[in-house]
């Protein structure tokens, strides 16, 4: 008999979001040529936060990771030692990595700012839609070439 089960998110400690910020600030910068924020803007970062919910789990043992290689909080850390610890990350644990960036840029890319920015509408992609510019289909030619790799379905 299956239960019903809610799903609690788990709350990131002050020294987990101090490390979260400090590596959303470097995979994400503020530009002033763009005029954008930077992924550890307070809006921003506070979206990051509150949006983590299933990626909880994998971001608290990503960052416990950094802090343990870091021998302590990864955000105490000068820059240089936090960009040679998140390229370990990358090194040895690709997917907690792409997690992170993951959970980053999806909400980098909601902030009004940043769509102004990229002259986007502010808007869901749907219903709409966004309209795209026709590219050179031809550069698919070479994964066509290599035909299936998957297996059909019965």
């Amino acid at each position: 008999m299956r239960t019903n089960t809610t799903i609690v998110p788990i709350p990131l400690r002050a020294h987990q979001q101090r490390s979260l910020r400090a590596l959303a600030g470097s995979m994400v910068p503020a530009s002033g040529e763009f005029g954008v924020p930077g992924a550890d803007d307070e809006r921003i970062f506070a979206d990051i936060v509150a949006s983590l919910g299933r990626d909880a789990p994998q971001v608290t043992l990503a960052l416990a990771q950094l802090d343990d290689w870091a021998g302590g909080c990864l955000a105490d850390q000068d820059p240089g030692q936090q960009a040679a610890l998140a390229q370990r990350l990358r090194d040895e644990s690709p997917g907690l990595a792409l997690m992170l960036v993951n959970v980053v840029v999806r909400c980098y890319y909601r902030d009004d700012r940043v769509m102004r920015s990229l002259n986007m509408e502010l808007r869901p992609p749907f219903p709409k839609g966004f309209e795209l510019e026709q590219g050179d289909w031809s550069l698919l030619d070479p994964v066509r070439a290599r035909g299936r790799a998957y297996r059909e379905v019965p």
